[in-house]
């Protein structure tokens, strides 16, 4: 039998999250969720119901990650904690103030890793949820010759001074990431600490909820599938409207995200690492073409486009290369058509429900 290891996952009513949360219990680890309210609690409780009172799973509530000490009762624990994954961090693509995307991301990551070394030094190793965004600037041109290959080594060049002089999300969101990510690095080379590091940098990141029916209507939806619903499936939507232009290119499934994450906390050599879990490319076009064979019934709101058009993408658009993630985690990623069409009667179900409770 492989080996099972006590984990403490923070944010773990989140998209990725739940995926996490899903396969460390099904791998047969056991596991401490922590969110934020009691109402997070009893949701998880409600979607987890078959390990609920069980040694596997146990939840703690830390109300304001930011506050100094924050995990500290959280992280004691009888057996002890092995393995600490930090996945808590704001997301959203509207303006907000910078305080809400900054001091949550900076600050909840050191507050978790002081912690660790406060009361939890049998933690073995820290994986924190990183971004693409942390790796490249997506304010900036996307086109260039030769275009640009992003890779594990890349750095988004925005700076804490362009963060806070704005609420624009193209630059607090990434800022969030890039300075949470170093935060944790400097955090590991500035303090004698018991644990190794790695981070998991997804993309865009698509797929079906681990449970739908936590959503009750589709201005629920988290960031990345509410702007699938939002540009392709909402109910005002023609089947003669254009497809959207595709802002980001670079994907991975939920799913294989959350297995990354499991991958870069167990497999020896991920220490000291970014992984960029990345699967390939997918357009906003090759979605609507996947929505329209999943879902014949909306094939009058889901926008035709170009469909022969496909994987298309400009000239000089930028791409990327993340070869070790398969090759040194084993990691194995889905194909964009599942990723799609696992997602896509969710997205009905969700519609339906609202529906019928207007």
């Amino acid at each position: 039998m492989a080996t099972s290891y006590r984990f403490f996952l923070t944010g773990a009513n989140g998209y990725i999250a739940q995926h996490i949360l899903s396969q460390l219990l099904e791998d047969g680890h056991s596991v401490r969720a922590v969110v934020r309210s009691q109402s997070k609690v009893d949701m998880l409780k409600k979607s987890f119901s078959k390990y609920v009172d069980t040694p596997q799973l146990d939840f703690a509530i830390v109300p304001d990650i930011t506050t100094a000490g924050a995990f500290d009762a959280a992280l004691e624990s009888t057996p002890p904690f092995d393995i600490v994954l930090h996945t808590a961090s704001p997301f959203f693509l509207r303006p907000i103030p910078n305080s809400d995307y900054l001091d949550p991301a900076i600050k909840g990551t050191t507050e978790v890793l002081h912690g660790i070394t406060r009361v939890a030094l049998s933690v073995k190793r820290v994986v924190v949820t990183s971004s693409f965004a942390a790796m490249y600037n997506m304010a900036q041109n996307p086109i260039s010759d030769p275009p640009k290959i992003c890779t594990n080594e890349d750095w988004n060049d925005v700076t804490l001074e362009e963060a806070l002089a704005t609420i624009n999300p193209m630059f607090t969101y990434p800022a969030s990431k890039k300075f949470a990510e170093k935060a944790a690095w400097d955090f590991v080379k500035e303090n004698k600490v018991n644990f190794e590091l790695a981070v998991v940098n997804p993309p865009g990141v698509y797929g079906p909820l681990f449970d739908p029916s936590q959503i009750a209507k589709p201005e629920d939806l988290n960031e990345s599938t509410g702007l699938i619903y939002n540009g392709l499936l909402r109910p005002d939507l023609k089947s003669t409207d254009p497809v959207g232009t595709t802002f980001l290119y670079l994907y991975a499934d939920v799913r294989d995200v959350a297995r990354a994450h499991l991958l870069a906390a167990t497999v020896p050599e991920a220490a000291g690492k970014r992984w960029f879990a990345v699967a390939g490319e997918l357009s906003n076009q090759q979605v609507a073409n996947y929505l329209r064979e999943a879902l014949p019934e909306k094939s009058d709101v889901i926008p035709i486009g170009e469909p022969e058009k496909g994987s298309w993408k400009p000239e000089g658009w930028y791409g990327a290369s993340a070869p070790e993630v398969e090759k040194v985690l084993g990691l194995k990623y889905r194909s964009a058509e599942e990723t799609i069409k696992d997602l896509a009667p969710q997205l009905l179900e969700i519609e339906k429900r609202a529906a019928a409770s207007s």
